[in-house]
């Protein structure tokens, strides 16, 4: 055999060796397409269980039993904490959860101007307590927490408690309240609450049934969300122009008749 012909063979040969190694890559890199598609479709799927599964949680019953409202609530189905006189002329209706940090934001803005208006007897506001990122995020906290709230309503201490909570949220995803203990240990943050009592009813649930009868009736209320502040009815959180000095003008304008 010639050198020629043999050079020719050894490249021919190399070529297909070339072309062969091009090939194994090729489905290489096809496979690897293919198991990430298949991840990507998995995760996919995961995400719709998962929200599919979140939204299910904002339907999902509680079974805590039978309602027992707090002492002093009032309105429909006792579902109502008052703060103020009863005979203010105006009516604040607030739906809070205490998980939800919206609603924080309101409290700490407009808190000082409510206290001065109930303490003056010019402003009654009825409090709703409500579950919503329970069932938005899992957990329980909102529900302990209204729980332990509704526990301190019974000790006549609401107000306070309602703001210590507020005050030590944790973040929405840190579900922190859901901690019997922690709430009792925020109660000694309010004189006379940390007693034998409200630790027996936080850690009972005693109110846990009441508390998803107000979410229900929240549910019920169609509602957009929390916080949903209703000034005699009308829904003054989704004014924009709302500041904590205007709502003192409007509910002083209406206690001066």
């Amino acid at each position: 055999m010639s050198e020629k012909n043999r050079d020719g063979k050894r490249t021919a040969r190399e070529r297909l060796a070339v072309e062969r190694e091009k090939q194994k890559a090729a489905d290489k890199r096809r496979r690897a397409l293919i198991v990430g598609a298949s991840v990507v479709c998995v995760l996919g799927l995961a995400a719709v269980i998962g929200v599919v599964a979140a939204n299910a949680g904002k339907d999902e019953s509680t079974k805590a039993g039978p309602a027992v409202a707090p002492s002093g609530a009032q309105g429909k189905d006792s579902l109502a904490i008052p703060v103020g006189k009863d005979g203010a002329r105006s009516t604040l209706t607030v739906w809070e959860d205490f998980r939800c940090p919206a609603c924080q934001a309101f409290e700490a803005a407009y808190r000082p101007t409510l206290h001065e208006l109930t303490d003056a007897g010019k402003l009654r506001i009825e409090y709703h307590l409500v579950r919503l990122i329970d069932g938005n995020l899992g957990g329980t906290g909102s529900l302990r927490a209204a729980n332990a709230a509704a526990c301190a309503q019974d000790a006549g201490k609401f107000r306070d408690y309602h703001d210590v909570l507020f005050a030590n949220q944790p973040k929405e995803t840190d579900d922190a309240f859901a901690d019997n203990g922690k709430l009792i240990e925020l109660a000694g943050k309010v004189k006379g609450l940390d007693t034998p009592a409200f630790g027996e009813c936080v850690r009972n649930g005693t109110h846990d049934g009441w508390v998803d009868k107000s979410h229900q009736a929240f549910k019920s209320g169609d509602f957009g969300g929390t916080p949903t502040v209703l000034l005699d009815g009308k829904n003054i959180y989704e004014d924009h122009t709302m500041t904590p000095a205007k709502l003192k003008q409007l509910v002083e304008a209406a206690d001066r008749g």
